[in-house]
């Protein structure tokens, strides 16, 4: 694909401009400040991250963090997108809090301020601690009461300094990967009995963005991972098998915290006082933040559907199969480079919630390539820059943009074999060095600060 010489389109000024990373992709230093063991460090122990990548040591953020957002500043970065280890910060899941662990939090949220970048924590990003996960985890709701608990832990700590918050990242994957397919921790496959997974995840956003009003923040969102779903063909096995992955991938997540329902035919198989907890899922959000990597395309179940996308498997007895979409580019991963796909996911975001969709934030969007001078990933970046701001044309309000990610960084289950970083990580040495897409974002955003008078 190639770069276009025309600069990017103009952003409106107090756009922002930021990058994303997780604690168990990064941190490392699994032994340090207390904390506990998470589902992932179990599963990562159980020889289940294909490269067999250190995900203890990680890229060693927790002891490097300050040269970490010496490149944040280098970027120009308004905003950092990280997470809060729940397993540093209460160990057993439940219990006391570990104040050795909320004291990293609290001296990386006052060297992103001391540079001029706003602290953006995400409560939860994947890494249940281990004692919840072998109790049931998200299948329990007891999980999402003590979510809660840590959110309020957190939030008394931080939000004298920290405006920005997302309580939950991707709930979708977790369900669909850790709880339906097995392929992530804690690597169950139950399909469809899954869906409790979802519901409590749900449920321990809205408890949690509770416990963070409670505490004085004012600007609280989660991210939800969304892709087009494309028909694969025109018979009607394919467009319910579409519209049914559709569901299960899409509106599942969206249509309660937008609309404070299910879509039809789920509330029921959703466990406890479903309509009550509803009511608590469907709190007004300040931003909706969105995961946009690429459109899936979907049809009945066939012989000819993948086995598996980027290495995710896909049982034969689901009702739909997967289709691999024609694309002149793909990423390392294997993935399809559709930067359309963006504009037209926001659109139809819109187009579905209307008035009910708070202002979008892009919270992640992305691609794997190896390499120093990484002319694709600038490539890519570009292209998904000018769709999103042909989505903020046709009338969908976007009020950021945080590329994943800063570093490369533990791909969880495939390792370090997947580079998604702006900055190269030699995973021997953990020395960092910017890659082209740095110097390129870099300029980028020095350029849109510039026009836009900031």
């Amino acid at each position: 694909m190639p770069i276009p010489t025309e600069p990017l389109p103009a952003f409106p000024p107090g756009f922002l401009w930021g990058a994303a990373a997780s604690a168990f992709q990064t941190e490392g230093a699994a032994d340090a400040d207390g904390k506990g063991p998470s589902g992932w460090d179990a599963f990562a122990a159980a020889g289940r991250i294909k490269d067999g990548a250190d995900a203890a040591r990680g890229t060693g953020f927790h002891d490097r963090f300050s040269e970490d957002v010496a490149l944040l500043a280098g970027l120009g970065a308004d905003v950092f997108r990280f997470s809060v280890s729940w397993p540093r910060v209460v160990p057993g899941g439940s219990g006391p809090v570990n104040a050795r662990g909320l004291d990293f939090y609290d001296r990386l949220v006052d060297e992103l301020r001391a540079h001029g970048i706003t602290p953006a924590p995400t409560l939860y990003h994947w890494d249940t601690p281990l004692p919840l996960d072998e109790a049931g985890g998200w299948l329990r709701r007891d999980t999402a009461e003590r979510f809660a608990e840590y959110a309020a832990a957190v939030a008394a700590r931080l939000t004298d300094r920290v405006p920005l918050w997302m309580t939950v990242n991707e709930p979708a994957e977790v369900t669909l990967l850790g709880y339906a397919l097995g392929e992530h921790a804690p690597g169950r496959k139950l399909l469809f009995d899954a869906l409790p997974a979802a519901h409590h995840q749900l449920l321990a956003h809205g408890l949690a963005l509770q416990a963070l009003r409670a505490a004085g923040a004012t600007d609280i969102g989660l991210a939800v991972s969304h892709s087009p779903v494309w028909t694969a063909g025109d018979s009607d096995e394919d467009r319910f098998a579409a519209e049914l992955y559709d569901t299960v991938t899409n509106r599942l997540f969206a249509d309660p915290l937008l609309t404070g329902a299910y879509p039809d035919g789920f509330a029921e198989l959703m466990p406890g006082p479903v309509a009550d907890d509803l009511t608590v899922i469907a709190k007004p959000l300040d931003f909706y933040g969105v995961n946009y990597y690429h459109p899936m395309l979907v049809g009945a179940p066939a012989p000819d559907a993948l086995d598996g996308f980027a290495g995710v498997g896909m049982p034969a007895e689901l009702p739909f199969g997967l289709r691999e979409i024609a694309a002149d580019e793909r990423t390392d991963f294997g993935w399809p480079v559709v930067p359309d796909g963006l504009r037209e996911l926001l659109v139809s975001l819109k187009d579905r919630y209307g008035d009910r969709l708070p202002p979008v934030v892009v919270t992640e969007n992305g691609c794997s390539y190896d390499g120093i001078d990484d002319q694709p990933r600038i490539a890519f970046l570009d292209a998904h820059l000018r769709s999103l701001h042909e989505a903020m044309t046709s009338g969908v309000d976007v009020r950021g943009y945080f590329t994943w990610s800063l570093t490369d960084n533990i791909e969880w289950a495939e390792g370090a074999s997947q580079r998604f970083g702006l900055v190269h990580v030699d995973y021997e040495t953990l020395r960092r060095t910017p890659k082209a897409s740095y110097a390129w974002y870099r300029d980028v955003i020095a350029e849109q600060k510039r026009r836009g008078g900031q």
